[in-house]
């Protein structure tokens, strides 16, 4: 079933839309943005081509009229012109810019590879813009500790627990929200417990649990409210009784984190699956291999980047030494 704010688009992008969220498996939020991609490209070939008034906004440019017939005059050249404008005039960062040029990659080769409406690929030489390479921001260990003493209030075991399945299971923000109770599975059997996490594009995997997740999980449970609940599933409720949206818990992290002086840019609900993920690589000894299913990670490739973060971590070690900057005695 199509979007509604999809209607606006034309049929072939309607069509990629409706190919990437039943036969590729995306989220509704992943599909999104690549609409979002591509109306910006349209809305650039239009303008750029002189097919609409110099008086419209950009941001009012309709692309419903977009057809093959204006797909087949697309060429490379025009495609850099599009990437020097959002870089240059729109001001889009390396990392923005690279995911619209993935966005323009898989609608051309659908057209050309699935449905063969084009016959030659146009950007098969298009290449991602090169991104400043920075490892992510994390609390220590003893930070960790620190975020977690630090909870109080009304809903204190509400907060913890969720504080704990962060830095514990390193989900994303939009698995922990859409979690329910029926997706925690107490031990039974001496099986241990766990919790199914459903990740990007729709993909479930199993996180065991350890005894700090399962005592807040069930210290949560004996206050969680039982009447008049509205989203009854719903592990975790506001005080609205719903859901848990991801604003409410964006905003309980950042409390807790300006609380312990971490508050600011730098810092939020992301950097605790990064704080997850590096404390059980350098202080559990996890295979590598291992912390990427347990991430949810599509590639190994994304995973690596806190072995990166352990060779910085033993790189400032060694500077650190007294003896680091030490040469020999001159001779006379």
């Amino acid at each position: 079933m199509k979007k509604e704010f999809f209607m606006e688009a034309p049929e072939i992008i309607q069509n990629f839309l409706g190919y990437l969220e039943t036969i590729k498996g995306k989220s509704s939020k992943t599909v999104e943005e690549y609409y979002l991609d591509l109306r910006t490209f349209f809305r650039y070939i239009k303008m750029s081509n002189g097919l609409v008034s110099k008086e419209i906004p950009f941001e009012e440019i309709d692309i419903s009229d977009v057809d093959l017939s204006l797909i087949e005059t697309i060429t490379i050249t025009k495609v850099f012109e599009y990437m020097n404008y959002v870089g240059a005039i729109r001001g889009n960062k390396p990392s923005t810019r690279s995911r619209k040029v993935s966005s323009l990659r898989t609608f051309f080769h659908y057209l050309t590879n699935k449905v063969n409406l084009l016959n030659v690929n146009p950007i098969l030489e298009l290449e991602t813009p090169k991104q400043k390479k920075s490892l992510p921001k994390y609390l220590s260990l003893e930070q960790s500790i620190e975020l977690l003493q630090s909870v109080d209030g009304e809903y204190k075991e509400r907060d913890y627990c969720i504080l704990t399945l962060f830095l514990n299971c390193g989900m994303r923000l939009s698995e922990l929200v859409g979690m329910n109770i029926h997706d925690v599975y107490f031990e039974k059997n001496g099986t241990m417990p766990s919790i199914k996490i459903t990740g990007k594009g729709n993909k479930e995997r199993m996180v065991y649990l350890n005894a700090a997740c399962m005592d807040a999980i069930q210290a949560y449970l004996t206050v969680r409210q039982k009447e008049g609940i509205i989203d009854k599933e719903a592990l975790f409720i506001s005080r609205n009784k719903r859901r848990m949206s991801p604003k409410t818990v964006q905003y309980m992290v950042n409390k807790y984190l300006e609380k312990i002086g971490l508050g600011g840019p730098g810092y939020s609900v992301h950097k605790l699956r990064h704080t997850a993920a590096t404390l059980m690589y350098q202080h559990g000894n996890v295979d590598i291999r291992v912390l990427k299913d347990i991430l949810g990670h599509e590639n190994l490739g994304t995973t690596e980047i806190y072995t990166h973060l352990s060779n910085q971590q033993m790189e400032e070690a060694a500077n650190s030494n007294p003896l680091a900057n030490m040469k020999p005695k001159k001779k006379n």
